[in-house]
Parts: structure tokens; C-alpha cells; sequence
């Protein structure tokens, strides 16, 4: 009982920080990125936003401190490894990463892939999208470079993601916008991949708002998900 008042009283990031993989994450990157933030002008509280490209393999890290509107590009991670092809997830075993706007949900510091992220998939555009199917789960942000549909980045570099979200958490931020986009959803690559997988255009067409808003904003759109398709404001 005395410990679980104690555990309440800390911190998200004292509480992370009792984890031997979080305290090493934080011994071997956050000096260096206090550097990197302070560079960059976004030392302080910060949040964070995550854009996943799958046909670029890259993960997108945006930032911006808290008073401010416009998130910034902070860094740029490349996935180490791939599985699936283009389009969402639409069943557990489909070895498909998915596709669509999320959040984390989830911070394991004891993953089997060293540290991770999770996002809340399935959703509930997912599970339409899924119908009697079982959607699956366990969707993350990953070490390690295995994948069967999680996105992997190598440990060095889930230690500097998971210390940033960490961070964000601690500042507020409890729900970490994930967007995870089959590629950069712009009119010659839709129009070029539409080709490639027709039956992915609607859902495709239906996504591509958030990215636009984005790109033309530097701001999030507000989301919502009504009848198993998202729309946006």
C-alpha cells in the first residue's frame, strides 16, 4: 500500500525513470538532445507529433513548445525494417503495418524490443474496415529490426523517441498524435499509387486531408471517426 502511494506521487517521467532501459535511454541521449533542442529553439516544454511515411520508411518527428501553434520538424528516423505492402491492416496475421491517425497509448519499457511505443490500434474506422475479421493489435513503435507490421527503428534510435515522448507525456501531452500515411500524400503520388492498388483509393482519398492540412498548416486538423471513415476540421 505505502508503495503504490509512493508511485502515485511521481512523476510520468520519475516513473519511468525507475526502469533500467529508460534511465539508460536518458544516460545515453538526453544531453545530446537538450543540445539538439535547445538548438533548435524548442528547449522548455514541448509536444510532439509523429508522421509515419511507409513507402519512405521514414518516421517524422515534429515539435513544438507548448505556447506556440506550428508544430516544426525536429528530426527524421528511417524504418530498419519492413513488412506488408501498401494499404491498412485489416487483420490480425496480415503482417500489413497500418494506416490512419492515432495516438500512444502505450509506453513499455520492457519491451522484447528493447523500448517501445504503442499506438491504439485498432480504431474504429480499423475495426469497420475489419467487419467480422479480428483486426488484430499490439501495434508499435519499436527497437530492434524485426517487424510482422509494427514500424522498427534500430535501439539507438527508439532510446532518442521514447526519451522525447517521455518528455512530451511529462509536459501534458497525454495523447502523442501518430499519423501513419501509406506514403506523402500528395496529388502525382496518390494519383500514381491509386494505379498500382485501386481498391485502396477511396480510403486513400478519404486520409489524404489530414496530410494536406498539415503541409499546408503545420497544425493538426481535428479528427473524427463516423461511419467507419475519418473526416476532418
Amino acid at each position: 500500500m505505502m508503495t503504490s502511494s509512493v508511485n502515485a506521487q511521481l512523476t510520468f517521467k520519475q516513473q519511468q525513470l525507475t526502469f533500467p532501459r529508460v534511465r539508460a535511454a536518458y544516460d545515453d541521449s538526453w544531453i545530446r538532445l537538450q543540445n539538439q533542442l535547445k538548438t533548435a529553439k524548442f528547449d522548455g516544454p514541448f509536444q510532439l507529433y509523429l508522421a509515419a511515411y511507409k513507402t519512405e520508411g521514414i518516421l517524422e518527428v515534429w515539435a513544438k513548445k507548448i505556447k506556440d501553434k506550428e508544430y516544426r520538424l525536429f528530426k527524421t528516423y528511417k524504418f530498419c525494417a519492413h513488412s506488408g505492402t501498401l494499404g491498412p491492416k485489416v487483420q490480425e496475421g496480415d503482417y500489413q503495418t497500418p494506416e490512419g491517425i492515432y495516438y500512444i497509448n502505450v509506453f513499455n519499457p520492457m519491451s522484447n524490443f528493447h523500448l517501445s511505443l504503442g499506438v491504439n490500434y485498432p480504431n474504429g474506422v480499423d475495426k469497420t474496415r475489419s467487419g467480422t475479421k479480428r483486426p488484430g493489435g499490439d501495434i508499435y513503435i519499436h527497437g530492434n529490426c524485426v517487424t510482422v507490421g509494427c514500424i522498427p527503428l534500430t535501439d539507438e534510435k527508439i532510446r532518442e523517441v521514447y526519451v522525447l515522448a517521455v518528455e512530451a507525456q511529462n509536459s501534458g501531452q497525454t495523447k502523442i498524435p501518430v499519423h501513419i500515411f501509406p506514403f506523402k500524400m500528395n496529388k502525382a503520388n496518390l494519383d500514381k499509387f491509386a494505379v498500382q492498388f485501386p481498391g485502396q483509393k477511396t480510403f486513400w482519398t478519404g486520409l489524404q486531408p489530414a496530410y494536406q492540412h498539415f503541409e499546408q498548416n503545420k497544425t493538426l486538423p481535428q479528427s473524427s471517426e463516423r461511419g467507419g471513415k475519418y473526416t476532418f476540421k
